[in-house]
């Protein structure tokens, strides 16, 4: 019988451990960078003087980490995401991340933020769009500086996948919130859609300039079917609002328009998640996704348990899987994994514009 090199042994041993590791899987990008508002906001609001905080129970009830500070119950969106991803942890939030969790991205989002420095004044301190950009180019200084020099962490960076995700508090807290907020009497829909448009145009610029390249939008989902709409404006509670929806169908097809224009940029990849449509369609096809109640909260007070959201302590439903809504304006975690794995991979071709996540982070 033949010896084996003990040299080729290692080299088997070695190729074996490399298997298993790809196996395993490595994230698909070295990093994921997240923008937005309380839909994914996972701790940034948490030490800040605002009513939009969501770091008590019953928020987190199914996350293994307790009260994070998301407004689930359970995962958001960009946790589905980045599991999808390949990330073995989910992304941190910016506010309490070190040097090493910078590298492979962080969470920039914050509840109640909108594209326009003055929406959600109301419920106290935010981070705005504006506000996270700033956090952003602190973030890449930092880059700089561990990765040695700009051309190093522009490297980096233009591999990341970035999510931004702005705009239902554009509408939600400040347009159709009249007694707080002048824009609906100073624009109509479609000159509000043009204003908000041209301002995230300008602010997206800024993350283009510094350092992203592959860059997915979010659309806005349909604000008109959450349950706090249903319980102020809907005469049966189960009708979705009409004029808020439409409304946000003006902002959202802007968005498309957007990506197209930033695509036309050296080395940019812009791609347009249709959260509304893929909303609309787990809406009209419940049953399919395990989905029996649509138009309440699991948590909340009041019509629809909408007219009041979840209080702390609050004993919420007990068959969580089967509700489209977590509160009176957050799904559940179902509806958040449901959202997270057409952005990843579109079920169908009016999901994303141009391409989904997944082949976003091969470009």
């Amino acid at each position: 019988m033949e010896r084996v090199s003990p040299w080729l042994l290692l080299v088997v041993l070695l190729v074996a451990a490399a298997s298993g590791r790809s196996a395993r899987g490595d994230p698909q990008v070295p990093c994921y960078f997240v923008f937005g508002d309380s839909l994914v906001d996972n701790g940034n609001n948490n030490d800040i003087a605002s009513l939009a905080r969501a770091n008590y129970p019953p928020y987190g009830i199914d996350f293994p980490g307790g009260a994070t500070g998301r407004f689930s119950n359970g995962l958001t969106t960009v946790d589905a995401i980045s599991r999808l991803l390949g990330f073995d942890d989910y992304i941190p939030a910016y506010a309490g991340a070190n040097n090493d969790q910078l590298l492979s991205g962080v969470n920039f989002a914050s509840a109640a933020a909108g594209i326009r420095d003055e929406t959600g004044q109301q419920l106290g301190q935010r981070i705005s769009f504006g506000g996270q950009l700033q956090n952003y180019q602190a973030a890449v200084q930092q880059l700089v500086s561990i990765l040695g020099d700009e051309d190093s962490a522009a490297n980096h960076l233009s591999q990341c996948i970035f999510t931004v995700g702005m705009g239902s508090n554009d509408y939600l807290n400040n347009y159709f919130m009249p007694a707080v907020y002048a824009t609906s009497r100073q624009y109509t829909p479609e000159q509000y859609a043009d204003v908000l448009a041209s301002q995230y145009t300008q602010q997206l610029r800024i993350l283009y300039n510094n350092g992203a390249r592959k860059v997915a939008l979010m659309g806005v989902g349909q604000v008109g079917c959450s349950p706090n709409e249903l319980a102020q404006q809907s005469s049966d509670g189960v009708t979705c609002v009409a004029r808020i929806n439409g409304a946000i169908e003006i902002f959202n097809r802007k968005l498309v328009e957007l990506v197209d224009q930033f695509n036309t940029l050296p080395g940019a990849h812009f791609t347009y998640i249709n959260a509304y449509g893929i909303f609309q369609d787990i809406i009209r096809s419940p049953g399919a996704n395990g989905l029996t109640e649509l138009t309440k909260g699991c948590c909340g007070v009041g019509r629809n348990n909408g007219q009041v959201t979840c209080l702390p302590f609050q004993t919420p439903c007990a068959n969580r899987n089967e509700y489209l809504f977590w509160d009176a304006f957050h799904p559940t975690e179902a509806a958040n994994i449901l959202v997270g794995r057409r952005a990843y991979s579109a079920a169908q071709p009016s999901d994303v514009h141009p391409v989904d996540l997944q082949t976003l982070a091969r470009l």
